[in-house]
């Protein structure tokens, strides 16, 4: 490794293949994994000389990582209440903050939602296109959604997730300690007049939900999780886990007593999926807002008692 004075930070030379996310944990870049996805997602990681924000990125032997410091005029296009990380012709995927709505609803009918700012900016390039939702994040819960620019590239996109679906993860910090620590939540859920879904452990005829969950770190009172649905239901995290007992720390309408961020304690942070026309893959990520990040750092795990024989 070798740094350099101006925007240059640090620069490393490739000495064998590897994914660029994984290639910049593995050489320390930054203290943490999080930390490290920042950097792509501020457009300061160049290999060769370019410009690179996918975390899949291939790297080959022989190619030159450089990190830059942060250049505001490479930001992505930053819009009220989201951010486009991503955007080709046929595709964009934006980083959404906790507050949005994503579409309007029969009871609240927004102007400032995710698909109208999105389609207000698209048509604003092209007064032809407009978008289409791929699918929606809760109000409270922040991260990656993708909106597709036409029609047909919706129709193709949710025809290909029924058969292969996309894979999204999520983090939340929860009420209490799971047990056991990894596992697999499936439950029935069902919506009433009111709007809120309930769960049930066995069919009553409602959606059949699939979470896999895994504590990253605990203590006595919180829990840090990684959340990866393998279905696509309404309120499905939050219901879900305050069915276990373990509420979304924030979530008031689905358990939580506590809201120590004033918000839901939930990010779509991971992203993966296909791309409808090139075929390959697409892998994006999204860093924890400072105020979640700052309390997922303060979760420190107990000590575990080292009994003496």
């Amino acid at each position: 490794m070798k740094e350099k004075q101006n925007t240059l930070l640090l620069e490393i030379k490739v000495t064998e293949n590897a994914e660029l996310l994984n290639f910049l944990v593995d050489s320390n870049v930054r203290k943490s994994r999080n930390a490290t996805k920042s950097l792509l997602v501020h457009k300061q990681i160049r290999v060769n000389n370019k410009v690179v924000s996918q975390h899949n990125h291939e790297l080959k032997a022989g190619d030159t990582v450089s990190i830059h410091k942060h250049d505001h005029k490479m930001d992505q296009k930053k819009l009220k209440g989201l951010t486009i990380i991503y955007e080709d012709k046929d595709l964009i995927v934006v980083d959404k903050d906790s507050g949005l709505l994503s579409v309007s609803t029969g009871r609240e009918l927004l102007k400032e939602t995710a698909y109208n700012i999105i389609n207000e900016y698209v048509k604003g390039k092209n007064a032809k296109e407009r978008a289409y939702v791929l699918f929606r994040l809760d109000r409270e819960t922040s991260g990656l959604m993708v909106f597709a620019k036409s029609p047909e590239i919706q129709e193709e996109l949710q025809h290909t997730w029924i058969l292969n679906p996309l894979k999204r993860s999520y983090l939340g910090v929860i009420e209490g300690p799971l047990v056991p620590e990894k596992g697999t939540i499936t439950s029935w859920l069902t919506e009433n007049k009111n709007f809120v879904v309930f769960a049930s452990k066995t069919d009553n005829g409602g959606l059949e939900a699939v979470t896999e969950y895994e504590t990253l770190k605990a203590n006595s009172r919180y829990s840090v999780i990684r959340l990866t649905p393998t279905t696509s239901r309404k309120n499905q995290l939050r219901v879900q886990l305050q069915f276990i007992g373990h509420p979304i720390v924030g979530d008031k309408k689905y358990g939580s007593k506590i809201s120590p961020l004033r918000r839901i304690a939930l990010h779509a942070d991971e992203l993966e999926f296909v791309h409808p026309k090139t075929k390959q893959k697409i892998q994006l990520s999204s860093p924890l807002p400072k105020k979640m990040q700052v309390m997922v750092d303060a979760i420190q795990p107990k000590k575990k008692e080292v009994s003496e024989e």
